[in-house]
């Protein structure tokens, strides 16, 4: 398991996922500015790793300057670093919640210290426990496809959909893993890879499109991805191109699973509707590490979520258990 964000007290370090699997090299956060740029720029992605760096990059803010206008301020500057991700949002509410009135307290910035690393390790406890609930669910399925990156690089460890799939491995054994490549910032290709390679996961790298036919070849015995918000209805927002895979896995008949702690469901947004996309600069879809593979000029949709409904949905597992279509999340 890969420990990809770390806190050293007066500094976070994150893996740089921009630069993997070429490069294991680490971001250094020392204020809330530097964290909000690596959750913009993709260094630390996922919903629950952004969550667990939003609320360290809160407890940064309040090292440099311990009072409620600056705090207020450096909440603003998270929430507006990428806008999909409900964890992110979950985070600062939580951090807002248990440091109440800033001013009246002795030491602001050791709580918020103490409350950061509480919220990381109950987001891992969390990860923990989706995996065994999701493994017992998917018991005998013994080759599974993912889409994107679901594991310890983005999460506080282990992984949603990914940490379900090590559980899987661990209890009963798998035969593959059919990661998506997931065009086009390449997650699934760069990080999903790497982390199977590190744990000796089967893993074979499949391209976006490929997975209807795999289906149809009876190659996958279930399809389980992450999510960044879950609405209250069950409509999930998954990396673009989860979309095209639920459909598929209706078709085929192939259990289609979610796996994502309930800090990403948003009680608030009644449908899918109502979850904002992330659109994404044209430079990631018009270049590969640098290098230009479409002429000038051209035209980009870049948007980096879409929008699965609900009655694709065939479990929602969370570290509450497994839940079925329909799905209502408007109670807590």
């Amino acid at each position: 398991m890969v420990n990809a964000i770390i806190w050293k007290g007066d500094r976070l370090e994150l893996i740089d996922q921009r630069a993997l699997p070429f490069e294991e090299t680490f971001f250094v956060c020392r204020d809330v500015a530097e964290t909000a740029f690596a959750i913009k720029d993709m260094v630390v992605r996922g919903a629950p790793a952004i969550g667990v760096t939003a609320a360290y990059g809160l407890a940064l803010a309040l090292r440099r300057d311990a009072n409620a206008q600056s705090f207020s301020e450096a909440c603003e500057i998270l929430a507006n670093a990428r806008p999909t991700a409900a964890n992110l949002f979950d985070a600062i509410a939580y951090m807002r919640r248990g440091l109440g009135n800033i001013d009246g307290l002795a030491n602001p910035a050791a709580e918020a210290e103490r409350l950061a690393k509480a919220y990381h390790q109950d987001d891992l406890a969390k990860n923990r426990a989706m995996g065994r609930h999701g493994a017992r669910y998917l018991a005998d399925a013994r080759r599974v496809l993912t889409h994107c990156n679901t594991g310890s690089l983005a999460t506080s460890g282990w992984g949603t959909a990914l940490g379900v799939i090590r559980q899987m491995k661990l209890d009963s054994g798998l035969d593959m893993v059919y990661a998506d490549e997931t065009r086009p910032f390449l997650q699934g290709a760069r990080l999903t890879v790497w982390e199977c390679v590190q744990d000796e996961i089967p893993v074979r790298l499949v391209t976006d499109g490929m997975g209807g036919l795999l289906m149809s070849e009876g190659k996958v015995d279930a399809v389980i991805v992450g999510s960044d918000r879950i609405a209250a209805n069950g409509d999930v927002a998954n990396k673009i191109g989860t979309f095209m895979t639920a459909l598929a896995a209706k078709h085929h008949g192939v259990p289609f699973v979610v796996a994502a702690p309930t800090t990403t469901i948003d009680r608030n947004a009644a449908s899918g509707k109502e979850i904002p996309i992330e659109r994404r600069p044209p430079k990631e879809v018009t270049h590969v590490r640098g290098q230009r593979i479409v002429q000038e000029g051209v035209e980009v949709e870049n948007p980096a979520f879409d929008v699965t409904p609900a009655e694709l949905v065939t479990a929602i597992v969370t570290e509450e258990g497994v839940f079925h279509y329909p799905y209502d999340f408007r109670q807590s």
